[in-house]
Order: structure tokens, then sequence, then C-alpha cells
């Protein structure tokens, strides 16, 4: 799957959970725009993706470590998310 399609998935399902419409974007997106993003023919850029999670009201990294989760398990999430702590931790204790 393509990336601009993880990443409108994961839009979609934390809308969704969030019980929110596209039209409560509307303050950093219009309707249209958060259509084309969750069906995949358009990619957010960051500041965009900060935006969107704000309105989520998630961290940014959910919405896009939940866009790169192969299966929505609670094991695989913290399979994910210790891979993502483990590499950060390593980043910064090599400074």
């Amino acid at each position: 799957m393509r990336s601009e399609a993880k990443i409108g998935k994961a839009l979609q399902l934390l809308r969704q959970a969030a019980n929110l419409t596209q039209e409560d974007f509307e303050l950093v997106s219009s309707r249209t725009y958060i259509s084309t993003v969750e069906r995949g023919l358009k990619s957010p850029t960051l500041g965009k993706i900060d935006q969107l999670a704000h309105v989520l009201g998630v961290h940014p990294l959910a919405l896009l470590t939940l866009a790169y989760i192969d299966k929505l398990t609670p094991k695989e999430v913290e399979r994910t998310t210790a891979a993502v702590c483990a590499q950060l931790l390593d980043i910064l204790s090599a400074k």
C-alpha cells in the first residue's frame, strides 16, 4: 500500500474513533481535502499532519505510527512503538 493510502486510512480511523466528521476539520482544512487524503489521493505535509492531529486530539506521531502499523492489534501496536522508541533512544545515545 502506498504511503498516501496508509496515512489516509489512519486519518479516517482516528477521525471515526473520535466521532468526528470531515466537516469538523474546517478550521484547518476543507472537507474536500480531508476526503482526498482519506482516499489516498493526496499526502499531507508535516505541518498539515500536525494540524490534523490537533483536531483529532492526538500526538502527530500517533497518526504517523498508526499509518505504519501492519495489523491493528495490541501486540502489533506494542511491537511498533517499542521499535520506534528503541530507535529514538539509540539516536539520542549517539549524540
